[in-house]
């Protein structure tokens, strides 16, 4: 069903680009398709098993096309989802439907632009309202109704919308509602310090079935702890600015929410039956300060970056959890790095107590030596340490053929907190992660890379190696060959699969095929269960051993 939905789909997007060329004189048509088919292979080992997919349905697929055109004024486009024995909505469960997943129509009168359908926006960084799409998540919280956008003049705009938020092909319920102010100024004698100011708001109206779900909880708590009391309607507003000023640049946003119910999961509630269970639902104010300082010149960067956040879990329902009905979006805290052993422990973004810092600095010590450190400390507002990072990359780039790294990791990892684990059972993980990477380019077409990273932990599953092997032979193939490796595993650790306990290779291997505009892979993979992030949003990945599959193509 995939390749068939795969053909069909490339010879529309052919026919679709060559009318748009020679027919329509005014018209631009575009667009973009992205395809992966997993099949999946069980092995109980590693615990990849008893889920759909290992027990007979072992051929899964997501794809979306999109296709945009604009005539003249007027521009629309939009979004055909299909998924087949998916697990990206729940990794221990099966998904099917297809439909249209997005809708939009936007024109422009003089300085107004009106947009009508799926609607992506965000205010400042995001804290209080962002709508956006992470695909590797199935993440797609786009509005779903009328944007006005407006500009005042060369220097500031304005924006309102309101809708519902998308929930895969239907949406939550409820309504939300936002707007936003942004300018642009420059102030001194030179005029050579630069403002760009906003301020914006963010209201929701809650469903009458998250109300009736939330009572129904409510009302199983003690009098004392119960919340008697609450509105259909919440707000939440934000003020930020930036400043730059010849190498400096500082960003600074305050929000604010006004109190509603939330679950806060940190809390101890008293059931009637005097049980206790971990977690409460609460009604509180929240706020988060969020700030960044950057200085750049002559070789030199220094970023340092702050976030405090209290009790700013801010959901179109209060009942739903994970990354589900998120209205706003907080910045991660900890440096992202693209290799495989020191992006295995990822800290997801706290809502309702984080107190983070982070510092960075890049130093070119002479034309081939660059030197990267980065800091990064994570806290309750309580002082209960949640992530700690020590990252140290040195780059050696002597000319055009040779690119290499050597560095090394110190992380501390409140694996309970971040990952949901039993407390009593889940020490804190601690591990040094050095690591190798070289890119040799022999030819302008011919390169070679190898990594090679060794994870150091008695906790969780123990120590891994990991090596990987690239050959690229450009434009069109690139090989992958790599494998991770539990050198030195944990048997006595009850939060892991009984056979994962011993000593496992994780192999991968894969070709990929770039054709003008569409580029394809073929990988077999085995991987062990971690965290999966994207940009501080994160979600628990179990063990996967199969096949996979992948097309994007853009026209």
């Amino acid at each position: 069903m995939f390749f068939r939905l795969s053909l069909v789909l490339f010879c529309i997007n052919a026919s679709i680009t060559l009318y748009g060329q020679e027919e329509w004189k005014t018209a631009r048509v575009n667009g973009a398709f992205q395809g992966t088919m997993n099949y999946f292979i069980k092995d109980e080992r590693i615990g990849a098993a008893n889920i759909p997919q290992y027990e007979g349905m072992p051929l899964g697929a997501d794809s979306w096309l999109n296709v945009n055109a604009d005539f003249g004024k007027w521009r629309g486009g939009l979004r055909f989802d299909f998924f087949h024995n998916s697990n990206l909505l729940n990794p221990s469960s099966s998904y099917t439907d297809r439909g249209l997943g997005i809708w939009f129509v936007e024109t422009s009168w003089k300085d107004l632009n009106v947009r009508i359908g799926s609607i992506y926006n965000q205010i400042g960084s995001g804290t209080i309202y962002r709508a956006y799409e992470e695909r590797p998540l199935l993440l797609d919280n786009a509005l779903k109704g009328v944007q006005l956008e407006y500009a005042i003049n060369d220097q500031w705009q304005a924006a309102v919308w309101g809708g519902q938020q998308r929930f895969l092909f239907d949406t939550y319920g409820g309504w939300l509602y936002g707007a936003k102010l942004e300018g642009f100024m420059s102030m001194g004698k030179e005029k050579k310090i630069f403002l760009t100011p906003g301020v914006g708001f963010t209201g929701k109206k809650l469903s009458d079935g998250s109300v009736s779900r939330l009572i129904s909880v409510l009302r199983n708590y003690l009098e004392e702890e119960r919340i008697n009391q609450f509105s259909y309607h919440s707000m939440a507003y934000s003020i930020y600015n930036s400043l730059n000023y010849k190498a400096y640049s500082w960003y600074v946003e305050l929000a604010y929410k006004l109190p509603e119910v939330f679950f806060d999961p940190f809390n101890e509630t008293t059931k009637i039956t005097g049980s206790t269970s971990q977690g409460k639902y609460v009604k509180e104010a929240g706020h988060v300060i969020y700030s960044t300082l950057s200085y750049a010149k002559q070789g030199l960067g220094i970023t340092l970056e702050g976030k405090r956040t209290q009790n700013f879990d801010f959901r179109v329902d209060p009942t739903l959890i994970l990354n589900n009905g998120l209205i706003g979006f907080l910045p991660p805290m900890n440096h992202i790095t693209t290799y495989r052993l020191t992006s295995r422990y990822n800290p997801a973004t706290q809502l309702t107590s984080e107190w983070a810092f982070q510092a960075d600095l890049k130093y070119k010590i002479n034309k081939p030596f660059l030197l990267n450190v980065n800091v990064s400390n994570i806290t309750t507002l309580e002082n209960q340490l949640l992530y700690r990072e020590y990252f140290i990359d040195l780059q050696y780039k002597p000319n055009r053929k040779l690119d290499s790294h050597i560095g090394i990791q110190r992380q501390i990892y409140n694996q309970s907190v971040y990952e949901g684990k039993p407390r009593n059972i889940t020490p804190i993980v601690r591990t040094w992660t050095p690591f190798v990477d070289v890119l040799y380019k022999f030819t302008r077409r011919n390169s070679l890379k190898i990594e090679s990273q060794y994870m150091s932990t008695a906790q969780d599953y123990g120590s891994w190696l990991y090596l990987l092997a690239e050959y690229g032979m450009a434009p069109h193939w690139r090989f992958e060959l790599s494998g991770m490796y539990n050198i030195i595993p944990n048997p006595g650790n009850p939060n892991i699969p009984e056979g994962a306990g011993e000593k496992i290779l994780y192999p991968t291997a894969g070709v990929y095929y770039q054709w003008k505009q569409s580029r394809y892979g073929l990988r077999y993979v085995k991987q062990v269960e971690g965290v999966v992030c994207t940009g501080g949003v994160c979600r628990l990945e179990p063990a996967f051993s199969g096949v996979k599959f992948e097309v994007n193509s853009i026209f």
